[in-house]
């Protein structure tokens, strides 16, 4: 990094050392709480799987974490080792393991200003530059990280730097507690205002246990040539393959493939992270596209009750429970169910398409305001990538 700071070496800035080694037949000692990498994350530390194990009172001493100590994920992905986070208090004793390096800064260092420094430098690839790797786990090294030299300056322009960044991140952490309150008003949508257990106002219709082969039509349509080709994602649902995944995966021959019109329902046939029997998600698209001939594909009686099955099947738990009595696991772990088969299941579902349109202005609004917040934490994690460019290297000097 090109700077206008003093570089020095990380160990004359502080303290660095790794921790313990996990013995799990060590019984000598306190048993005590420590942190490993999976309690570390950028920027903040989770306390809520803690594990234990015993410590000698010498070990305690050593190991023992203090508010203002940073620590770095050890052994990691290329990607993410040297993610840092502050530690900033948390259980009695509470040591860590040698999955993680601590660092505790000197005299004349800000431990606000270490942790963003640390951070950016995990973020520009500046620690998987000097990681050793086997296989796929990369190793920052204790040695090669506090022989590592970095820009500090002096103490009162670190306080600043820090202030400043602290602004950004404060900013950044109310916007995830919005997103956070998002998603749960969504989870209690699919508890209450999926199920017909709290109604819309105004509104009385019918709800009734049907099939879903009374309300989805598979019509079976096929490409005409003119389609681009899509695939079904997790989280932003039907993307462009080159858009999303940098390539087209789709064969040589695409005239067997699904047409997908807007509005349809789309089941793919292969387990995804948390949903291990498949997704079901609708096409929020405007025009017509197409999707592997593996995939199912199918019209909903109206769209807004296909925005609705798709609200309820974005929960891991919504989608097994439907497709768990319909789908056969092979095994190879793949899915054997046919188009018919995942049309056998059960909803209970509301019949007025009034009462339906209604449901779905509900999740129209929650899906915009969750697509606003996001759009947001993208931008302001962009304006504090860019501030931390300019403030971390010196390019600009912070008034004093």
């Amino acid at each position: 990094m090109a700077t206008r700071y003093e570089f020095r070496q990380v160990a004359d800035t502080g303290e660095v050392q790794g921790g313990r080694q996990r013995n799990p037949n060590m019984t000598e000692g306190r048993v005590v709480p420590y942190l490993r990498v999976a309690n570390v994350f950028d920027g903040y530390i989770d306390f809520s799987d803690l594990n234990e194990m015993a410590f000698r009172p010498s070990e305690i001493e050593t190991f023992r974490l203090l508010p203002g100590d940073i620590l770095l994920n050890e052994g990691q992905s290329v990607e993410l080792v040297g993610r840092a986070a502050m530690y900033q208090g948390g259980p009695q004793d509470c040591c860590f393991q040698n999955t993680l390096i601590r660092y505790r800064a000197k005299s004349g260092v800000d431990p606000e200003y270490a942790v963003q420094l640390f951070r950016y430098c995990q973020q520009i690839g500046v620690f998987s530059r000097i990681a050793v790797r086997t296989n796929s786990i990369a190793h920052l090294g204790v040695s090669r990280f506090a022989e590592l030299e970095l820009p500090f300056p002096s103490l009162p322009e670190q306080r600043k730097i820090a202030a400043i960044l602290r602004t950004w991140d404060a900013a950044l952490d109310k916007l995830a507690a919005l997103r956070a309150a998002n998603l749960k008003r969504r989870v209690w949508f699919r508890k209450h205002l999926f199920t017909g257990y709290a109604r819309m106002p105004d509104h009385v219709g019918e709800w009734r246990d049907v099939s879903l082969r009374d309300v989805l039509t598979e019509h079976s349509l096929r490409s005409t040539g003119a389609e681009e080709v899509y695939s079904v994602s997790v989280h932003k649902g039907l993307v462009n393959q080159i858009e999303h995944l940098g390539r087209s995966f789709a064969a040589a021959e695409t005239s067997h493939y699904n047409r997908v019109l807007p509005g349809d329902i789309v089941y793919t046939k292969s387990p995804t992270g948390d949903f291990p029997l498949g997704i079901i998600k609708q096409s929020k698209i405007d025009h017509e596209v197409i999707v592997s001939p593996l995939y199912g594909v199918f019209t909903p009686a109206t769209r807004a009750l296909g925005l609705i099955l798709d609200a309820l099947f974005e929960s891991p738990v919504a989608a097994c429970n439907y497709l768990r009595p319909l789908v056969q696991k092979g095994a190879k772990n793949t899915i054997a169910v046919t188009n018919r088969q995942f049309l056998e299941g059960k909803l209970h579902l509301p019949m007025d398409p009034a009462e339906q349109e209604a449901i779905a202005d509900v999740v129209n609004a929650s899906q915009a305001e969750f697509a606003g917040i996001q759009d947001e934490i993208e931008a302001l994690t962009r304006q504090k990538r860019g501030l931390m460019q300019k403030l971390l290297t010196g390019e600009w000097r912070v008034p004093l």
